[in-house]
């Protein structure tokens, strides 16, 4: 059923989800009430007609998002270029051609699955993407099925060390989604993002001061239905050998670049991700 919903044309494929977003918006209601209540808190000075624009568009995205993904069974690699528009990796190259790896930082933006596959076809090295792997056994085989297709090495969360180690040195691209909510009892970095208190993971610090990776952030935007932008942005040089950074640096950084990006394209980011669980502590400061 996955492969026969993957070889519809394109324009059948977004006729069925448009069918979708009418069944989750006005029917189901999805996620509706954490979707508006992540909008309302995140964007307090937008009013209430403009912020349900950005919901239906969102969840419009989101269907899109979930059928272009099962649409990456058939996709060919060509196909893939023609939709991703990659910019701003120039940087990126120049380090790689040096046999400097490099880090990328990217979030729940646009079509991640995309972007993600889109790389292989822009750079000519490696890219390792580390993921959480799924409860299902069986959409965990399929999802790795489609990431891995495209030529990305899949790491999961618990090996990235372990991994890194073994390719010590090499020119490559480690791909890391860092909007993801660490489990409570291991947050170390708390800042104010999109107006609220927001835990971030902090794992990018600590492998760019191991690895010495110059680290890059990624976002992804609509041109149009079917058609994305790539941009990449220099967070952070490689660390200088010798000389102490205070705090989370690179955590930090990610974060303002990716508010920037999210203010300045909102419909674009997962609403539906309960990105704001959890409280920070009364007398926590943001490096808790």
């Amino acid at each position: 059923m996955l492969k026969g919903i993957s070889l519809l044309p394109f324009p059948l494929l977004y006729g069925f989800s448009t069918f979708l977003f009418w069944v989750l918006y006005y029917v189901v209601g999805y996620r509706k009430k954490v979707v508006r209540q992540n909008l309302e808190r995140s964007f307090p000075e937008k009013g209430i007609s403009e912020l349900r624009n950005i919901e239906k568009q969102f969840f419009l995205n989101l269907t899109d998002t979930m059928l272009e993904t099962l649409k990456m069974v058939s996709l060919t690699p060509e196909d893939l270029e023609k939709r991703v528009d990659l910019r701003g990796g120039e940087l990126v190259e120049e380090h790689l051609r040096r046999g400097t790896p490099v880090m990328v930082l990217g979030a729940h933006l646009g079509n991640w699955e995309f972007m993600s596959a889109s790389g292989n076809n822009r750079f000519a090295f490696p890219i390792d993407g580390v993921y959480k792997p799924l409860a299902s056994s069986f959409f965990e085989a399929f999802m790795w099925f489609l990431r891995s297709r495209f030529g990305i090495t899949l790491v999961k969360m618990k090996d990235t060390l372990r991994h890194l180690l073994r390719h010590r040195g090499q020119p490559r691209i480690l791909s890391l989604l860092s909007d993801q909510v660490p489990p409570y009892g291991e947050i170390q970095h708390w800042t104010t993002f999109l107006h609220q208190d927001t835990a971030f993971y902090v794992g990018a610090d600590k492998l760019r001061i191991s690895f010495q990776y110059p680290t890059f952030f990624v976002g992804m935007r609509h041109l149009r239905r079917g058609y994305y932008e790539v941009v990449f942005q220099e967070l952070l040089p490689a660390p200088v050998a010798g000389v102490k950074e205070e705090g989370h640096p690179v955590t930090e950084a990610f974060a303002r670049a990716l508010e920037t990006w999210i203010e300045k394209y909102p419909s674009e980011y997962l609403w539906s991700h309960k990105r704001w669980k959890h409280k920070r502590p009364v007398g926590a400061c943001s490096e808790s």
